[in-house]
């Protein structure tokens, strides 16, 4: 979308003479990828019902940018194009990945699109220096781009001291919204085994990859196949979950095509448009990589086993990945992959405290956050966490 299509409605020096509720408080949601996109659009959930309020949305440029067109066509939202958006004046900005934020007009709140801050780089003394606690990401001409920046976890203020203390007058210990909704979604098991075709007697089995080389998907691939091999139909059901940078680098074309002999054979594959956090609530074991979403299975209770990731990977040492490596048994690909599932342990309380330091506290103090910078005062009612949705069509490849 070029400067051609601009939008003359709901925002712009015109936009009064044709909109039919005047005088309401702008909201840009900035979207990067899907990733981040889900994390924007939980936050924005917390306002748009407000009659004072009035949410757009913008595709940022990113290099993960592919399928966000579509993820915002399928909001129902006014999208506008990136070169209007950083033309326009919003009275807040929603955003949960960095670039390119500082050509954003308005106060922006930035939020984690994972669990904590967990990959970083080294630096020449070994030392590691977490994504998005640094100063490349939060400062731009020696000032923070952000107005909030959302930490899920206390112990991110010493990183944030260390490697950027500019910002630490901007940044607020709010929590980890995507682990309290996971939470407020533990009654909806049945519905969700119900929905995947998961019998009573059945253990679901998932598994799940983060993006890159170093990932599931990138080393151990073929695990899949042998899992629907090993495990006995009766017994075990099985699903996949694939990061947004897996589908959308690859194309959806391609990895549903390297997934198709599996799906055949029964696998449960889980497309980008669905929810994840419904098969992790649904499964009764998880077998994954470093990636958030196989911290939030742990912190959530999930017997979880962990695929051999690269020795050189660098995750943070406060980060709940880490905790994870350090508790979780490892896959063993030399051994008889059923019983390994038959163990029992539980790192709940590990590693949901490595995961966020105020449970269940997300959305009211975001919401709060957010108000505060809108200039309005919050609404009375405030609307508890829902469930994710029950998964439909999972099956379609």
């Amino acid at each position: 979308m070029g400067a051609s299509e601009w939008l003359d409605v709901p925002v712009g020096i015109d936009a009064h003479r044709w909109v039919t509720r005047r005088d309401c408080r702008t909201v840009l949601a900035v979207v990067h990828t899907v990733t981040s996109g889900e994390r924007v659009l939980e936050a924005v959930e917390l306002l748009e019902n407000d009659h004072r309020v009035q949410v757009v949305f913008t595709r940022a440029p990113d290099v993960f940018g592919n399928g966000v067109e579509d993820l915002l066509r399928a909001t129902g939202g006014v999208v506008l194009p990136w070169e209007q958006a950083v033309r326009e004046e919003f009275d807040l900005a929603l955003a949960a990945s960095f670039g390119s934020l500082h050509q954003v007009h308005a106060p922006v709140v930035v939020m984690p699109h994972g669990a904590g801050y967990a990959k970083g780089h080294r630096s020449a003394t070994g030392r590691l220096h977490p994504y998005g606690l640094d100063s490349q990401r939060l400062l731009h001409n020696g000032r923070p781009t952000a107005r909030v920046v959302v930490l899920s976890h206390e112990n991110q203020l010493d990183v944030l001291r260390e490697q950027c203390p500019e910002a630490l007058g901007v940044a607020e210990v709010i929590g980890d919204l995507c682990y309290d909704r996971l939470v407020a979604s533990l009654p909806a098991r049945a519905a969700y085994r119900e929905a995947l075709g998961v019998a009573p007697e059945q253990e679901l089995v998932v598994v799940t990859s983060t993006w890159g080389t170093g990932s599931l998907f990138g080393m151990h691939l073929d695990l899949v196949a042998r899992l629907l091999d090993e495990l006995p139909a009766d017994r075990f059901q099985l699903a996949a979950l694939a990061h947004p940078g897996v589908w959308f680098s690859h194309g959806p074309r391609q990895v549903r095509a390297w997934l198709a002999d599996c799906v055949d054979a029964g696998l449960r594959l889980f497309t980008p448009e669905l929810d994840w956090r419904a098969a992790l609530v649904a499964a009764d074991h998880v077998v994954g990589d470093h990636g958030s979403t196989t911290a939030y299975a742990a912190a959530i209770g999930k017997p979880v086993l962990l695929v051999e990731s690269p020795a050189r990977l660098a995750i943070a040492g406060n980060a709940p990945q880490a905790r994870l490596r350090e508790l979780a048994p490892t896959l063993r690909t030399d051994l008889p992959l059923a019983g390994q599932l038959t163990g029992r342990f539980d790192i709940t309380g590990e590693l949901a405290g490595t995961v966020t330091s105020r449970p269940g506290r997300a959305a009211g103090s975001l919401r709060q956050s957010c108000y505060r910078l809108l200039g309005l005062t919050e609404p009375g009612a405030h609307r508890a966490l829902t469930a994710v949705p029950v998964p439909q069509n999972w099956c379609r490849s």
